[in-house]
């Protein structure tokens, strides 16, 4: 009797976390992700098979997403776009450069090399996966299935030793911004890995120049102190075009690009940013790690690393809903 009852709670939270995973697959219109967000037992991500790569099946299933833009696979900033001499940016950061040139010519003047390895870039198929920070990658002895594909992207500043089983220890590309960098990229990156500033600000650009030329830091206008000594390689820094911000946003998730006076903003996070760059690059996209735990308890943790949980989380929103100049996350699920 008490392995019945055993079985049924098995078979309940199962699917609670099931029921989860389907909400999340369908808010963000992602038909051809597949989505392994959950944690418990051991799970695999699908092989990354040529096969799916058929020019067929990569074109209907970009048309289906119904996003009304090319796809595109540029996607980082050249030089010669700063002088956007067809296409002038109408809107400020985070979704376009207005107001943010001179520092953006400063940075690539530095940076020197803009594109992804020539390696990756010349696939004939590209197989992309999406490494989420959630708890629900715990466990999931998902590490080795990761690192057999093409391009990974992970988040902010997640750490890789001591979770590769989990979460393997392939990197090609991080998404970071200034709030979200540790002083020290190559603890948990590969030497080659792309460290992919999301400039969601002006002094977004401004704290990368600053690091770049070694200046002065100024410590205005973030929501929490960055690095004063970031450690990252000149040559593997990247400044992802604000493009895919903007289609994130507009597109994906309808938030409004304009908000009224003393409005606080709404910005995509880091992570659905990251499944919509990589729709856009790669031609299989497969996503771990995204969903909170299906637990009720607010002191279970929320990341397959560290202590934050759904508690600490919630005050932390609410400390940034009286900070003018934070970046709000969007909206998440209770």
């Amino acid at each position: 009797m008490e392995h019945v009852k055993m079985s049924l709670k098995t078979a309940k939270t199962w699917c609670l976390r099931l029921i989860a995973v389907v909400l999340f697959f369908v808010s963000y219109y992602c038909s051809h992700v597949f989505l392994q967000s959950y944690g418990g037992t051991s799970k695999s991500l699908p092989t990354p098979r040529k096969s799916l790569c058929g020019g067929w099946l990569k074109q209907k299933k970009w048309e289906s997403l119904h996003f009304n833009f090319s796809r595109q696979t540029q996607l980082f900033f050249q030089l010669d776009d700063f002088f956007w001499q067809h296409n002038q940016s109408t809107l400020a950061l985070p979704y376009g450069i207005k107001g943010s040139e001179f520092l953006l010519l400063k940075v690539l003047a530095i940076i020197g090399n803009y594109k992804m390895p020539a390696s990756i870039d010349s696939l004939d198929c590209r197989t992309c996966a999406v490494i989420g920070n959630g708890f629900a990658i715990k466990n999931s002895s998902l590490g080795g299935a990761i690192n057999k594909y093409d391009v990974v992207i992970r988040l902010n500043d997640a750490p890789v030793r001591g979770y590769e089983d989990d979460v393997g220890n392939k990197t090609t590309m991080r998404f970071f911004y200034p709030e979200s960098a540790y002083y020290n990229p190559n603890m948990h990156n590969d030497p080659d890995t792309l460290m992919v500033l999301v400039p969601f600000k002006q002094q977004d650009l401004r704290w990368l120049k600053e690091i770049l030329y070694d200046e002065k830091r100024g410590r205005k206008g973030f929501w929490r102190p960055p690095p004063q000594i970031w450690l990252g390689r000149t040559s593997r820094v990247r400044v992802l075009d604000p493009h895919f911000l903007h289609g994130t946003a507009s597109s994906l998730l309808q938030i409004p690009l304009h908000t009224k006076p003393k409005q606080k903003p709404v910005h995509p996070t880091t992570g659905i940013l990251a499944v919509f760059v990589a729709l856009n690059y790669c031609d299989v996209v497969h996503i771990a790690g995204f969903g909170y735990p299906a637990s009720k308890n607010q002191k279970h943790p929320i990341h397959y690393y560290g202590y934050d949980t759904m508690k600490s989380m919630k005050a932390l929103l609410s400390l940034c809903s009286r900070i003018p100049t934070m970046i709000l996350p969007m909206k998440q699920k209770p």
